[in-house]
């Protein structure tokens, strides 16, 4: 291997405990086993969980390692645990990033990260989101027909052979990892220094490279909103026989009991409701409805307005599952994404009455709005912004990557789901496209004030780009 010009500015970093804060990679294999495979390998890697420790204890790490690689990948498609990787892992790996870590590793030019884990898991999020060079992991023996077979390939070589191989005849500069790391840190012998947490202005290299910025992880899916150590998976497969019936009960009550009393139902049965702003009141429509315009959290925004302004309001689906379409307790209109016919059944609707819209055209769970389609604005000058946030304990009700017809069931399984609607001011004339203004600065306009009433962040980003990343594809 060619020898690096830049080793006198790189530095070789531990992912686990060094990176991340937790040393244990164990709850990412319980989220691989939940969101590619389901409930019954996500319990079979739980139950495994006092062996792999016990393996761990007496200093046999690399069988506990390769005992939990085979019972959460063994039988999968390769493509499956490529997703995973790819559209779940990213956000739980931010959330445990180590900042003082990171400063310094971002100090270099370049950037080497080693993991106890399958390369494929934490790849994406390492080249992507940490800006690394390299990853070195151990890698899954794949069969030809694409599945992995559990098993790590022992032909590619140990961590600290193939560190040094990318940095040929040089030694790289800095490595952090802990003395006790086991193979994963084994690269140590290789560096000119080494630091071990925590860190100090001392370990830094003379020429600091520029901070790379840590950006946010804005797109990401899977079913589950805790990181799945063993303590939550516990709790959260004893709270699962419970949640079913639960959600049952809620479905059913939510279908028979008129709409003025479900806000009484939603806290009986443990839900929260938080209304800000003055809901505006019902009025007559000879003159044609209002549009309320809604940034998209779950698929129950519509419903859950709808119950809080008392009456049935239709709402604008782009793509929801034949469930939810039966389930729903309001009219549903499914736009084409063909611009003049989307905008033919609009018009149509608001003439009839009042219409509930989400522009971004897809949910978005963290602090973020996505870019909003001009299409509302110009249909209608009636327009009344609502600010939608949503919190869970357990589940996401949506996924990209799920089977849509689930997304009912999770939302109700939910133990103690949070709703809070802002209400703002209808939208000024002088503020719409009858005051000449352009279609794109007036979405504009309403997308940045629902973000100033949430404290959310604006984007440009837009749902090909979400699906683009999740499932690469622009559907």
């Amino acid at each position: 291997m060619p020898s690096s010009s830049s080793s006198s500015s790189s530095v070789v970093a531990a992912l686990e405990g060094i990176l991340l804060k937790d040393p244990h990679p164990f709850s990412y294999f319980m989220l691989v086993a939940f969101e590619a495979s389901g409930l019954i390998r996500f319990t079979l890697l739980l139950l495994l969980y006092p062996a792999v420790s016990l393996l761990d204890f007496v200093g046999m790490r690399d069988i506990a390692l390769q005992l939990t690689v085979f019972v959460a990948v063994a039988g999968l498609r390769i493509s499956e645990v490529e997703g995973v990787a790819r559209a779940v892992l990213p956000k739980f790996y931010m959330d445990d990033v180590n900042t003082e870590a990171w400063r310094m590793f971002s100090q270099h030019a370049k950037r080497v990260v080693v993991t106890s884990t399958p390369t494929i898991m934490a790849e994406s999020f390492v080249k992507e989101y940490l800006k690394a060079d390299e990853v070195v992991g151990s890698e899954l023996v794949v069969n030809r027909f694409g599945f992995a077979t559990g098993f790590i390939n022992k032909d590619v070589g140990s961590i600290a052979e193939r560190v040094a191989q990318l940095f040929g005849d040089e030694k790289p500069y800095l490595g952090l990892a802990k003395s006790n790391g086991g193979t994963a840190s084994s690269f140590l012998s290789l560096c000119k220094v080494r630091a071990h947490a925590p860190f100090t202005a001392t370990h830094k290299h003379p020429r600091e490279h520029p901070l790379i910025r840590l950006q946010p992880v804005i797109f990401h899916d899977g079913r589950l909103v805790k990181r799945p150590t063993p303590s939550t998976a516990l709790i959260l497969l004893l709270w699962i026989p419970f949640g079913i019936i639960f959600a049952i009960i809620r479905i059913i009550i939510g279908l028979i009991i008129p709409m003025w009393a479900i806000p009484c139902g939603i806290a009986i049965l443990g839900g929260r409701v938080i209304v800000n702003g003055k809901p505006p009141p019902l009025r007559n429509h000879t003159n044609g409805g209002v549009l309320f315009v809604c940034n998209h959290r779950t698929l129950m925004d519509p419903v859950v307005l709808s119950h809080i302004l008392k009456r049935r309001i239709p709402a604008v689906t782009y793509s929801i599952s034949w469930v939810s379409e039966i389930l729903s307790p309001i009219p549903t209109v499914q736009l084409t994404r063909i611009r003049h016919v989307d905008a033919e059944k609009v018009k149509r609707e608001l003439r009839k009455g009042d219409l509930v819209i989400c522009p971004e055209g897809t949910t978005c769970r963290e602090p973020f709005l996505l870019r909003f389609s001009s299409l509302f604005a110009e249909l209608t000058d009636r327009i009344i912004p609502v600010a939608i946030n949503y919190r869970s304990m357990f589940f996401h009700p949506t996924t990209v990557r799920g089977w849509k017809a689930m997304d009912p069931l999770f939302f109700f399984m939910d133990p103690n789901p949070a709703y809070e609607l802002t209400f703002l001011n209808p939208l000024p004339t002088e503020s719409t496209c009858s005051a000449s203004n352009n279609p794109h600065e007036v979405a504009n306009y309403v997308q940045g004030i629902l973000a100033k009433a949430l404290g959310f962040e604006c984007t440009n980003f837009t749902r090909k780009d979400k699906y683009r990343l999740l499932i690469g594809t622009n559907a």
